[in-house]
């Protein structure tokens, strides 16, 4: 399973991108979303990327999500410590929080529960 969170705002974002946030049910910032791990969802994931963070969600944090929520779409906290040293607008890659975490985003899970 994939998991998405919303880290960003939609203030001077295309109507395209908006729409797709929506249809990912990731309406404010710090909403998460559970998906399958299918191609269709990675690129529809690379198409917001300057809005969301993404990893793969193991076992243990989706039985936590289960059990704190019982549903794919949840508001979570903000994180403790923050998302990244570099902030919001740049890529995980550099030290932000955008992007594909890959296992790391079990931890800003856990931070955010």
């Amino acid at each position: 399973m994939i998991a998405a969170i919303r880290v960003r705002g939609i203030l001077n974002c295309t109507a395209q991108v908006e729409a797709t946030l929506r249809r990912l049910h990731l309406y404010r910032k710090n909403h998460a979303a559970l998906l399958q791990d299918q191609p269709i969802n990675r690129k529809t994931l690379a198409k917001v990327k300057d809005y969301i963070t993404w990893g793969t969600a193991d076992e243990e944090t989706l039985k936590m999500l289960e059990k704190a929520y019982g549903k794919p779409y949840f508001r979570l906290n903000s994180p403790r410590k923050g998302f990244g040293r570099k902030g919001i607008k740049k890529s995980f890659s550099v030290g932000g929080a955008l992007g594909d975490r890959k296992e790391k985003i079990n931890d800003l899970i856990r931070r955010m529960l």
